[in-house]
């Protein structure tokens, strides 16, 4: 099954060439025989999932995703399945019940298949923080598959599974999509339910989709989004049919090109990759200008204040007392609280805490927080002005290729600004996506990021499906 995509596999069942427990079979065999290398998944979910397969395998098909199998990004709660987080805090957690998400795939027919490898509570850029140790980029095992959500692109792009889920903050489903040659959905803030997802950042979390074609990618979100009573931050808009413009013609469509996103801060090779892509969308008909985004400067500092602000209060639950790692050299109620914080989290999570709290604290709080807040409503104003004249905004994902494991491990700033381009979108939540655009010299995947307006996910598939209708990038594959 490696490297099917759910048409192909939803064909092969409905023909009766396969069987749903075939599939979810074959899919734990390409697990053991190449997830080693990799190190993308936690934990297996292997005799529930067959059994589930197998109880499909005589049920007529009543949707497309019956019997195809999916990988969950591990902060993502799973009822009788571990769920770490990617941290030493939660790692006997086996929680009690489904995200919505979760709901809504299994009434589908969908299959999970385990959880997927990621930085410690979402907090990285490099799938480097997980205490599960890192995850190798499928196109390079020397090379980071970006992060958070590493372990869901590296399972996608390896093509172990069709389509996974992650979660983006500032960047952590389009970053790792871009750094492994896949496609990376983060819809509009509040299309899909949270409820269930472990929060980080609460303003700025939004769960995403990794799949290998748009379609692929616009079938899963269609089944997962909607308005959802456990969590009132969800969209009561309408769910559209995020297929209906696939293969409609992009003929007059306004795209804008921010300068500042192809300003120095991008390196030369993804910058050619981008404005080879650049000309192709004028190919088909659509109209590229330059645009500004004079305040893309701020959006680092801001991210950083509001995150791990949100961050510091979120975690705040994880204390040894009720669930999650408890010291056993506690001695009383205050060591239990220092010494299994101490012991549960790693360095990057208590860095962002420990910035977070500073910035909450009195005498700081408008400083720094309610500052950040202010920047993130210019940040919006940029959009807006974009977007009353252009349809969709195009640049780089990343401004650089995969790095090496380890290159920026103690290099904290630079790890934080590889995210510059992608945390706008979180800012503002809008919905943004990374399609595959090239590769780098050394066959490292780069990556092409479409913003649209909010709740316009259809337009940027359809924009994604012109593009890979005329290009070859998504169709080429890693050599595990």
């Amino acid at each position: 099954m490696l490297n099917k995509s759910i048409r192909e596999l939803h064909a092969a069942i409905k023909n009766n060439e396969v069987t749903p427990s075939q599939v979810i079979e074959q899919t734990y065999a390409t697990i053991e025989a190449y997830d080693g290398n990799l190190n993308s998944f936690v934990t297996l979910n292997k005799e529930t999932a067959i059994a589930q397969a197998k109880s499909l395998d005589e049920k007529p098909i009543q949707h497309v995703l019956q019997g195809i199998p999916v990988g969950i990004k591990d902060n993502i709660i799973t009822k009788d399945l571990r769920t770490t987080c990617g941290s030493k805090m939660l790692e006997n957690f086996n929680p009690v019940y489904n995200a919505t998400v979760i709901e809504k795939l299994e009434a589908a027919g969908a299959i999970v298949v385990g959880k997927l490898n990621m930085d410690e509570f979402a907090m990285g850029s490099s799938n480097e923080t997980s205490y599960f140790g890192p995850v190798k980029n499928p196109w390079n095992y020397d090379y980071v598959p970006g992060g958070s959500s590493g372990g869901s692109a590296a399972a996608v792009a390896a093509g172990i599974v069709p389509v996974a889920l992650g979660s983006d903050t500032g960047g952590s489903v389009r970053q790792p999509a871009a750094l492994t040659g896949i496609i990376g959905m983060k819809p509009t803030y509040g299309r899909i339910s949270r409820y269930g997802l472990v929060a980080f950042a609460s303003s700025l979390d939004q769960i995403g989709i990794f799949s290998r074609t748009i379609e692929d990618n616009a079938t899963v979100l269609q089944t997962i989004a909607g308005i959802d009573p456990m969590d009132n931050t969800s969209s009561p808009l309408e769910v559209p049919n995020y297929t209906e413009k696939l293969g409609k013609s992009i003929d007059g469509m306004r795209l804008g090109v921010p300068a500042e996103y192809m300003s120095d801060i991008v390196e030369p090779e993804v910058k050619a990759a981008i404005e080879a892509a650049i000309e192709v969308y004028r190919s088909l008909g659509a109209t590229v200008e330059e645009v500004h985004m004079p305040h893309l400067k701020y959006v680092v500092p801001a991210y950083y204040i509001i995150a791990p602000s949100e961050a510091s209060s979120n975690l705040a639950r994880f204390d040894g007392m009720r669930y999650g790692h408890r010291s056993s050299e506690a001695t009383d109620i205050e060591s239990i609280f220092r010494k299994s914080r101490a012991e549960g989290f790693g360095e990057e999570v208590k860095r962002r805490i420990l910035v977070g709290t500073y910035c909450l604290s009195a005498g700081h709080f408008d400083a720094y927080y309610m500052k950040a807040l202010k920047l993130r409503t210019v940040v919006k104003e940029d959009f807006d002005a974009i977007f009353k004249e252009f349809d969709a905004i195009i640049g780089p994902t990343t401004t650089a290729p995969a790095f090496k494991i380890g290159q920026n491990k103690e290099k904290t700033i630079d790890m934080y600004m590889n995210d510059i381009l992608t945390i706008p979108a979180n800012l503002v939540g809008l919905p943004a996506m990374s399609i595959p655009a090239g590769f780098s010299s050394d066959g490292l995947p780069i990556g092409l990021q479409l913003t649209g307006k909010h709740f316009n996910e259809a337009t940027l598939y359809q924009l994604g499906h012109a593009f890979q209708a005329v290009t070859d990038h998504h169709t080429k594959r890693p050599t595990l």
